[in-house]
């Protein structure tokens, strides 16, 4: 193995320390489930609240059914921890599944995440099972299909960021992107809160598309300012209303995505958001992973140029041959000399000796 070598495994070796410790801890709360019934963990880790039930074979969960003022919820039963003290870091996290809703005037679905302690099996009848005043410091994003003059022109096929209660702090008009809520077709929807950056995106389309690069709903929120230190459950609630609106849930993954503390920015505080405000143009970021592996290449290329740096040094300094000193007298180069007897004859007179 190279010195370069040597010193690129040296260089990189903290961050694949690193990179590794976060893919082992998020395994533990990752899951992903295509096909309910049929898979031998699903009863381990999901609990069924209300009228959900599994239904078609396992093909899919109903959470709520045809009947008026149906209610239920589907709900992770491990509690997670979205911001970690110990280790000064906050957690992201991605969520998405496939629903659909049929056309009747109900409230539709909701993504909740509620402390450790909240009833979840009791249902006030309020939307999504929730009551509208209800102070459990709960949040969660709403898939509202429910007709009235909450929010004038939007009502009825519209996207919202709950923050302790039912109104919602930021909304998106899912008919801006030519689909219908409750129009009983498949939509995937996908939910990833970004803990680096402090804000959750919110993204839908039709089954069978890939997942759209711009978001329907950004939102700025600090949801570690929340909870803090406690655990949390993750889940899906829906309620019909007075009507007998059906929604079923086809699959469902989450995963939490770990952000050393050295990327955060500075917190916002969600209380701080009281109204409606419009989503303010903001560059669309890649997945955390990839700053970490970025982090990687450059370490790598520091290490390198060091490497590259130290074998120039030994070769120029450690390899030079040591200079001989000359002779004195200077021996003449290119030319030898040979001692040789010179002659002279007596001068001749007259041609006589």
């Amino acid at each position: 193995m190279t010195t370069i070598t040597t010193f690129r495994y040296i260089s990189a070796l903290p961050l694949l320390i690193l990179l590794f410790e976060s893919v082992s801890a998020d395994q533990n709360w990752s899951f992903a489930f295509k096909n309910f019934s049929n898979d031998s963990s699903f009863e381990s880790k999901i609990a069924l609240y209300g009228d959900a039930k599994v239904v078609n074979g396992g093909s899919s969960l109903e959470i709520s059914g045809f009947s008026r003022l149906s209610a239920g919820r589907v709900f992770y039963k491990k509690p997670i921890k979205l911001f970690e003290e110990n280790r000064k870091r906050t957690v992201s996290f991605s969520t998405n599944f496939t629903f659909s809703i049929s056309p009747e005037n109900g409230d539709g679905l909701a993504f909740l995440m509620v402390p450790v302690g909240f009833p979840l099996n009791v249902f006030d009848g309020g939307s999504f099972g929730l009551l509208s005043g209800n102070k459990s410091r709960a949040f969660g994003v709403e898939f509202d299909t429910l007709m009235d003059d909450k929010y004038g022109d939007l009502n009825g096929n519209l996207i919202g960021v709950d923050v302790n209660n039912l109104v919602s702090v930021k909304v998106g008009n899912v008919s801006s992107i030519n689909l219908v809520l409750n129009s009983g077709k498949k939509l995937q929807a996908w939910i990833d809160y970004e803990a680096g950056s402090k804000r959750l995106e919110v993204r839908l389309s039709k089954l069978g598309e890939t997942k759209p690069v711009d978001p329907l709903l950004l939102c700025p929120i600090d949801l570690s300012h929340m909870w803090k230190e406690e655990e949390v459950f993750v889940g899906l609630s829906s309620s019909s209303g007075n009507s007998s609106q059906r929604c079923n849930v086809y699959s469902w993954s989450f995963k939490l995505r770990r952000v050393l503390h050295w990327m955060h920015s500075q917190p916002l505080d969600p209380e701080s958001f009281t109204k409606k405000t419009k989503s303010p143009p903001v560059p669309n970021r890649g997945d955390c992973l990839l700053k970490v592996l970025f982090a990687m290449i450059f370490g790598t290329g520091i290490g390198a140029l060091g490497a590259f740096f130290v074998l120039f040094v030994w070769t120029v300094f450690g390899n030079r041959r040591p200079v001989v000193p000359e002779e004195y007298p200077p021996r003449s180069v290119g030319f030898e000399y040979e001692d040789f007897k010179v002659v002279v004859d007596k001068a001749t007179k007259d041609g006589k000796n």
